[in-house]
């Protein structure tokens, strides 16, 4: 599993009140998925003015200028979260009190930081790109309270979350009233992009204000299912690969070519803990260009997946699964069903089986994943289900898979599928 790059879950978070016993502080990395880029509240300093791009000159030359042209417009974004959490019952309470202790909810405080970049310039107002996980906060009871746009100069203003897609991991913050808003960033294609090219991340990594890394375009469409300290995991498609370091803090900041031209939104790392080097992720430009636009015309917070779900875990049919059902035969069985979900409303219970949807063979957990995400939201699938030795039909109409498909139903098994 790969990690995001977002301060979100890296950075501990401050709970006010008494709290008696030992227990765990909430991470809230900076760009949400972990590994996504880190918490950071120190403006940064560079300031130079945007420059002319020349082909001429080696290609260390190349890339100063190329930073140079852009630095201005990449920025900080700190924010502050606000949310309650549960505090675990103190297990010595009985011993010292003589009662059990209860579990109690606490207001906490966090504050996390990403990168953005400016996309759009109008006037003395403006929009920010960043990553979604980094102005939306993976906790359920948590919201963000306050976003600090810090710019190149070191001037800071107040931003608001304009629009967000979940399920592209892109966000828009808007900025009003601020007469020096930078240029924004020229955005490049990156269908014509070449694996070995130099690629240059720009960002605020661990609080080190607009840091540069340099590496090379590595692999084009890769699909990747990122994680975050939060417990949840949030599948991606068609993601750009680069050897350029990215780290907690750079999530949302530009990727760029040796024009100043972006190619990507840096979004996250391949796990370090696995052994993994030098492999990042960022979202294309021209995915990203399709999504914002999508996004000026439909402000809010979407989920943005548009693909299939029923709110159930699956898991593939094994011999000890039919000991257990007392069921001989090929499926996926249903392990646990989300309450209120299409599938608990189309009454659909743990221990059946699912042997095909709309007549297509169900083989395995993943078969049915499959069938399911590749469904439109508001679709009807038509199950056949083996239940308690009868076979029925239950009609589902999907909804849209949620962004976090960890904090939608928990894994029973390693083998266990999420639609």
């Amino acid at each position: 599993m790969q990690k995001r790059t977002g301060t979100f879950q890296t950075l501990a978070i401050g709970l006010t009140g008494a709290i008696i016993g030992s227990f765990s502080m909430m991470v809230y990395a900076s760009s949400h998925f972990a590994n996504v880029a880190g918490p950071g509240n120190t403006p940064p300093l560079a300031n130079a003015a945007p420059l002319e791009y020349s082909s001429g000159g080696d290609d260390q030359q190349r890339i100063i200028n190329a930073v140079r042209r852009v630095e201005p417009s990449v920025v900080a974004l700190n924010v502050t979260v606000n949310g309650t959490q549960v505090i675990p019952a103190d297990p010595f309470a009985q011993f010292f009190f003589g009662q059990p202790g209860q579990p109690r909810s606490v207001p906490f405080h966090a504050q996390a930081s990403g990168s953005g970049f400016v996309f759009e310039r109008d006037g003395d107002s403006g929009f920010i790109v960043t990553n979604a996980h980094v102005v939306n906060p993976p906790q359920a009871q948590a919201t963000v309270s306050k976003i600090e746009v810090v710019f190149a100069n070191g001037d800071r203003r107040p931003g608001t979350v304009f629009a967000a897609n979940l399920g592209a991991d892109l966000a828009l913050v808007k900025v009003d009233g601020y007469a020096k808003m930078p240029p924004p960033i020229p955005v490049g294609d990156s269908d014509k992009l070449q694996a070995g090219q130099w690629a240059i991340a720009i960002g605020e990594p661990f609080e080190l204000k607009q840091t540069v890394t340099v590496g090379v375009v590595s692999g084009f469409n890769r699909d990747e299912t990122i994680g975050n300290d939060n417990g949840g995991a949030q599948e991606f498609k068609g993601l750009l690969q680069t050897s350029a370091p990215i780290n907690p803090g750079n999530s949302g900041g530009p990727l760029i070519d040796m024009a100043g031209d972006l190619i990507g939104v840096n979004q996250s790392t391949a796990n370090p803990q696995a052994g993994a080097q030098g492999i990042g992720f960022a979202i294309p430009a021209n995915v990203m260009k399709t999504t914002v636009a999508l996004l000026e015309k439909t402000p809010g917070v979407h989920q943005g997946t548009n693909m299939g779900y029923i709110g159930a875990a699956l898991q593939t049919v094994t011999p000890d699964l039919q000991v257990q059902l007392n069921y001989h035969g090929k499926g996926a069985a249903v392990a646990q069903v989300v309450s209120g979900s299409p599938a608990d409303q189309a009454g659909l219970q743990p221990g059946d089986v699912i042997l095909k949807i709309n007549d297509k063979d169900v083989n395995s957990a993943d078969d049915a994943v499959s069938i399911i995400k590749n469904t439109k939201p508001g679709d009807v699938l038509n199950l056949q289900v083996w239940s308690a030795g009868i076979k029925r039909l239950v009609s589902i109409k999907t909804g849209e898979r949620p962004a976090d498909i960890g904090a939608t139903v928990p894994q029973q098994e390693p083998n266990d599928s999420q639609p």
